[in-house]
């Protein structure tokens, strides 16, 4: 099983055991991420495709340790000009570990539950108010019917 994250702006493909390398994020080592952004997911029998994230999964990271990249040695120059720029760029990373990627098909099953007692409810409140209804109709109709006799005499 594997998903395709969002995170940093930058789309991920993770499994769970993977260690991947994301842009420096506010989290302590040793805390959980959770990453909600989830663009696809894929298990051995379908893929899910959000539009443009999959409702309902997420998944979940174990920050292992902060640090920063190789150094990078950025060089400006300009020809003819005697202009030489030298300078250099370490990247801040987190380096997290995927634990778990958790899929909607659990939750699923708790959502119809829900949904069955949700039916059941509003099964006896629309009985409630088509009664309701019904009797104030009544009430407007012969309300007109009065008015209507004041108004001939």
């Amino acid at each position: 099983m594997y998903a395709v994250i969002e995170s940093c702006g930058k789309q991920y493909k993770v499994q769970e055991g993977d260690v991947v390398f994301f842009e420096k994020l506010d989290t302590e080592e040793g805390k959980k991420v959770n990453f909600d952004k989830v663009v696809l997911v894929s298990d051995d029998k379908k893929v899910e495709v959000g539009a443009p994230y999959v409702k309902g999964v997420k998944v979940e990271g174990k920050v292992v340790e902060h640090g920063k990249a190789k150094k990078i040695i950025v060089y400006k120059y300009k020809a003819k000009k005697n202009y030489r720029r030298t300078q250099g760029h370490r990247q801040p990373y987190t380096k997290v570990e995927i634990t778990k990627i958790a899929l909607a098909a659990a939750k699923a099953e708790k959502t119809e539950a829900a949904e069955e007692k949700k039916a059941t409810t509003t099964k006896t409140t629309v009985a409630k108010k088509t009664t309701a209804a019904k009797t104030t109709t009544a009430k407007t109709t012969t309300a007109k019917k009065q008015t209507a006799k004041k108004v001939e005499e």
